[in-house]
């Protein structure tokens, strides 16, 4: 049988994160990425959202290698969860390979997993792929796109990307290597859907370094900026624009710690001599050379500015007078949070900036200008829109038609699918198993079941009520009555009537136990427990969950 080529993402698709792409032909697999996902809102107790990887587990002996295009949460922050399972090595960039080593330092995996760093422009063999780095431009340094040449034809991949003419470092989009492969001939493109609801093109980070000059240029209050921690090109133009104005540059936030300390050993950044100091310093500092650079630009609980927000943080203290800029735009689901950490700031008397209009930020995503020129370029035969919500994969898709794609060749696919290229064109009749895994903190990699999620969700929305029922171990009858506790359902000096109504009802169920010779512990219990849950229903409309506990004496 003659092998076949197939793309399966497991990830990215109808959704913003845990971006997962498999490359199948014959016996051997690539994993495009390895993301995670942020929770949502009623996600109680959710703290990451992982791609389901069944279909990796149930093909482990074919996958070669994860190759990984750049070092956003997006695209690595399942790395270390899926390496607890699975024995495979890395191929990525060398920033990139040294975030993902940070996380692999901490759950122990560092000393067992295989790194191989490539550059732009490096080619190197994986199984039956060729695969080719190239330069593209993003928020963050050394982030590529892949040219992946098979038996059958040549995939582009682009990863995050924009065309940015005026880079802070690194040099600009390859796009005359994009332009060769599309002369030679490309089989499909995957390409970055997350910008694609804004026309014309994304603006340069530059932009963003001259709107801090502006904010620098004749303040004398102390400076305290949010970023993402990963955002190394914004980090640097911080840095720089605090050395003009002889401002003094101290870093809270373990993860932009971490960022910053990596990318200057890398040499990605250049920081000036005497520019940065410890946090503990800046107390003996004047504000008007202070600048503080912080986590917490999407209002994450525990984050560095949340902690100075609610007065929490050890070593900072809000003061009325800072100023304070966000230089970040909210990721969908987060501008709740973000809105109390700003609330909380003005009450403080702070100085808070953060209008969008401000160019305090400019998106790492290419809009819709520039993805058409990706699709000019490369000038695929399939056209595969990836990374994004649905209504942006069906955006980009009008995009891809609009350039020249045929129709029936654009592909707008959903995690799970198993997209077959055929010679007599591309086939999407299989699925395989794709979706979300919650992982609570507390308890690893184990997944979080819709079972635990929907008692979370019940408390949450309803509360809770236990029954305490003391029976006698020698003829299970009733010692006591029983005692009802609540906790988020109501409280019981104020619902007396109701409470008595409760005692009656699971004494009388009790009885009726008796009556009945039923003396099975678990069978009253579950008396109980329906016949209080009907009760409440009927009268409250409201379903708490029900805990009936028995103690032998």
């Amino acid at each position: 049988m003659t092998p076949k080529l197939k793309v399966i993402p497991l990830g990215g698709l109808g959704e913003i994160g845990k971006n997962m792409t498999v490359v199948e032909f014959g016996n051997d697999m690539i994993v495009i990425d390895c993301g995670m996902g942020f929770p949502d809102e009623d996600m109680y107790g959710i703290d990451v959202v992982l791609p389901d990887i069944t279909y990796l587990r149930n093909n482990a002996s074919r996958i070669r290698a994860l190759v990984i295009t750049h070092g956003h949460e997006d695209h690595i922050g399942a790395v270390p969860y899926v390496l607890h399972e699975l024995d495979v090595p890395i191929y990525t960039t060398p920033l990139t390979a040294a975030l993902i080593e940070l996380k692999l330092e901490e759950h122990d995996l560092l000393t067992t997993t295989q790194i191989f760093t490539k550059k732009a422009g490096s080619v190197f063999r994986i199984g039956a792929f060729s695969i080719e780095f190239i330069r593209v431009n993003h928020s963050i340094p050394d982030s590529v796109a892949l040219a992946i040449k098979t038996p059958v034809g040549t995939l582009i991949h682009t990863g995050d990307f924009k065309i940015d003419v005026t880079p802070i470092s690194g040099g600009m989009i390859d796009l005359v290597r994009l332009g060769e492969l599309g002369n030679e001939g490309v089989l499909a493109l995957l390409s970055d859907s997350t910008n694609v609801e804004t026309r014309g093109h994304s603006a340069s980070e530059r932009k963003v370094g001259e709107s801090f000059d502006k904010l620098f240029q004749g303040c004398d209050k102390r400076i305290i900026i949010t970023t993402f921690a990963s955002n190394v090109h914004r980090l640097q133009q911080i840095i720089n624009v605090a050395a003009k104005y002889r401002r003094k540059v101290a870093v809270t936030g373990r993860s932009m710690e971490n960022v910053l300390r990596t990318a200057i050993v890398l040499g990605y950044m250049d920081v000036p001599e005497n520019v940065l100091v410890d946090l503990d310093e800046m107390k003996n500092l004047p504000k008007s050379s202070s600048v503080i650079i912080s986590t917490g630009s999407q209002g994450e609980a525990m984050s560095a500015l949340y902690r100075m927000a609610f007065s929490e943080h050890k070593q900072i203290q809000i003061d009325a007078g800072d100023r304070i800029i966000i230089s970040a735009s909210a990721i969908p689901g987060n501008e709740n949070m973000i809105s109390r950490v700003i609330d909380e700031l003005f009450h403080k008397g702070a100085e808070v900036i953060y209008d969008r209009h401000t160019d305090l930020h400019v998106s790492g995503h290419a809009c819709q200008e520039e993805q058409k020129m990706m699709l000019a370029l490369v000038k695929p035969k399939y056209f595969i829109p990836v990374h994004g919500e649905h209504r942006m994969l069906v955006k980009h898709a009008e995009l891809g038609r609009m350039m020249g794609v045929a129709p029936k060749n654009v592909i707008i696919a959903e995690n799970g699918w198993v997209i077959e290229f055929t010679k007599k064109g591309v086939i999407c009749e299989e699925t395989v198993q794709a979706g979300a895994v919650l992982v609570d903190g507390s308890v690893g990699m184990s997944e979080v079941g819709s079972v635990v999620m929907h008692d979370r969700h019940r408390l949450a929305e309803d509360g809770m009520l236990v029954v305490v029922m003391p029976f006698s171990s020698y003829d299970h009858k009733l010692l006591a009555p029983p005692e009802i506790l609540t906790r988020g359902f109501i409280y019981v000096k104020e619902s007396e009537d109701l409470m008595d109504e409760l005692l009656r009802v699971v004494t009388e169920t009790v009885e009726n136990c008796e009556d009945q010779k039923i003396t099975d512990f678990n069978a009253v219990k579950n008396k109980v427990k329906s016949n209080l849950s009907g009760y409440l229903y009927k009268t409250t409309r409201r379903s708490p969950m029900i805990l009936p506990v028995i103690t032998e004496i």
